[in-house]
């Protein structure tokens, strides 16, 4: 824990010292603004894409100045799962198919399925996306819950 603290505060001091090419400026003051939850994402999407992983994983907070906090990070990724058809099923297959954009069948087969359990609608999305597809399906009569 101790040589952990320690990397950590060696990769602090050193990344102050470090020289930026104009060229990266703007790069490095994008990825400066990013939260520690939006940097583990962008380097998970990093590694798939050019099929590397990161050598040493060491999350560093951009410096604030004397008195910087660490803010609690906000969800900003929900998934949509459909937990209720209700009595109106040919409408919620309806809101199934304009949601997500599969065919008949597939959006019947999802909406025949809650009857085993939960189904997932759509995953990933924004929170404004994710209550809209709440609203359709509340209008078709079904219940779905935003996780």
């Amino acid at each position: 824990m101790v040589q952990e603290t320690q990397k950590v505060n060696e990769a602090a001091e050193s990344s102050a010292n470090v020289q930026v090419p104009a060229k990266f400026e703007k790069f490095v003051g994008e990825i400066e603004k990013m939260s520690i939850v939006e940097l583990a994402e962008l380097v998970k999407v990093l590694e798939g894409k050019f099929g590397v992983t990161a050598a040493a994983a060491v999350a560093i907070m951009p410096s604030g100045g004397a008195g910087a906090s660490v803010q609690a990070e906000e969800k900003t990724s929900f998934n949509v799962e459909l937990k209720d058809v209700g009595v109106q099923k040919i409408e919620v297959i309806k809101a199934v198919r304009d949601v997500t954009a599969k065919g008949l069948k597939e959006s019947k087969d999802l909406v025949d399925a809650v009857t085993s359990g939960p189904q997932m609608i759509k995953e990933g999305i924004k929170k404004e996306e994710a209550d809209e597809i709440k609203k359709k399906f509340e209008v078709a009569g079904a219940k779905v819950e935003i996780k």
